[in-house]
């Protein structure tokens, strides 16, 4: 079998880095542009042979110690076109279902966003309010137990809740209900935040899909499977916590305000200043 002497002139070096970095040109080429390319090059510059993602190429040795490498025309028909078909085959990388699958698991290494706020419901004019284990829409703004801290999960819009007083998160049990937890890691206890057209917001269920946080006008927790993102009852506003309002806005503190009670005093007889002759 004979072997191709790979002495001979050699493209300029940029050139020759065209060729091989670039995905383009090297689809293009066929199997016998690369061959001539291999002949005159390729044991010469194992460096972009390693670039390009064409190695391993085991070369012969050479004739004698200071004789010109040597390789065969069966190992450049060989490794060639397997070369170039899995260029072509190559899948280009989808990075919306990479976004989709990092977004259902929890990130344990990055750092948590923490927030505080309120949720205003748009269906009883309350706020959402955590009290142990239960969850209702009734709390006046300020109130203690409406102040939520809510925390990322992950990229992608997925939050944890919890009640800043009672040290409960909301979480949805298989049935559709609200509950407080002690313990927020499960599945349960992850909302997805959706901002609607109306500037309101919706929070469907992690575990369970188009199940979403609802409340009827009296303040109680709706049943999940109910529920639907376009309803009012699963519609919510973010409100900044304040704490306790001043006197006359705060309407528990109106209740106890007593009016303190005085003798009633005598009134004055009008006077009357004279009147003018007719």
């Amino acid at each position: 079998m004979g072997h191709y002497n790979l002495e001979g002139p050699f493209l300029p070096p940029e050139k020759l880095f065209q060729v091989l970095l670039c995905p383009q040109s090297r689809h293009r080429m066929d199997t016998a542009a690369w061959r001539d390319l291999a002949r005159c090059h390729f044991p010469l510059h194992p460096l972009l042979c390693r670039m390009s993602g064409l190695c391993p190429l085991h070369l012969p040795p050479p004739l004698s110690p200071n004789g010109p490498a040597m390789v065969s025309p069966k190992q450049i028909d060989t490794i060639f076109p397997l070369v170039t078909a899995k260029g072509e085959n190559h899948p280009s990388p989808n990075f919306n279902q990479y976004v989709r699958d990092q977004g259902a698991m929890t990130d344990q290494l990055s750092r948590r966003q923490i927030r505080e706020y309120q949720l205003y419901s748009r269906t009883s004019g309350k706020h959402v309010q955590v009290t142990g284990r239960r969850i209702s829409a009734t709390a006046e703004d300020g109130n203690k137990f409406a102040k939520l801290i809510v925390e990322t999960d992950t990229f992608g819009s997925r939050v944890r809740i919890k009640g800043a007083e009672s040290e409960k998160y909301i979480c949805m049990n298989k049935k559709g209900k609200l509950i407080g937890k002690p313990s927020g890691k499960s599945k349960d206890c992850v909302f997805t935040e959706i901002v609607l057209e109306n500037n309101y917001t919706a929070f469907q269920n992690a575990r369970h899909e188009g199940w979403f946080m609802a409340f009827t006008r009296q303040g109680r927790p709706r049943q999940a499977s109910r529920s639907r993102q376009n309803q009012r009852e699963a519609h919510f506003i973010k409100r900044l916590y304040q704490g306790q309002l001043p006197f006359p806005n705060h309407a528990e503190r109106q209740k106890q305000f007593e009016f303190v009670g005085s003798a009633p005093t005598r009134r004055t007889k009008r006077t009357r200043g004279p009147q003018p002759l007719t």
